[in-house]
């Protein structure tokens, strides 16, 4: 069932996770370099780590209980990603001196809104399910 809309969710939060941290920059060093998450680490392995965790997510379609749960999973390291890219580009910037954070601190929030979107119509089928065997 791999045509359901919590796939097409799935895999737009994974090509955002996996694809675009190497194209927008994340914030500006006090160097005025931009910062992209191909030159940390840190960064890269997290925001492949929720791409490879999406695309997981979307071949578990015949348990849709671990589905949800990793999908909960995959939203709690966005946020974690989230927390340490804020971090970074205030500790590294020196705080409120710097105002230029890049359009790439944006990808959690976006990965996170279709994780949720997934996560919803996960439930809804869950729901469905559970209503028809009901019925038996």
């Amino acid at each position: 069932m791999l045509q359901r809309i919590q796939t097409i969710y799935l895999l737009i939060a994974a090509l955002v996770a996996g694809i675009l941290p190497f194209f927008l920059s994340l914030f500006e060093n006090t160097q005025g370099q931009l910062v992209f998450a191909k030159e940390d680490m840190l960064f890269l392995g997290l925001f492949m780590a929720s791409a490879v965790l999406s695309v997981i997510t979307i071949f578990l379609f015949k348990k849709r209980q671990n589905q949800f749960v990793l999908g909960r999973l995959n939203i709690l390291l966005n946020f974690a990603l989230l927390g340490v890219l804020v971090y970074r580009s205030q500790i590294l910037s020196g705080g409120a001196a710097a105002l230029e954070k890049g359009i790439g601190m944006a990808i959690p929030l976006v990965s996170i809104v279709f994780i949720a979107l997934a996560n919803k119509a996960i439930k809804r089928d869950e729901d469905l399910v559970k209503s028809v065997d009901r019925l038996r």
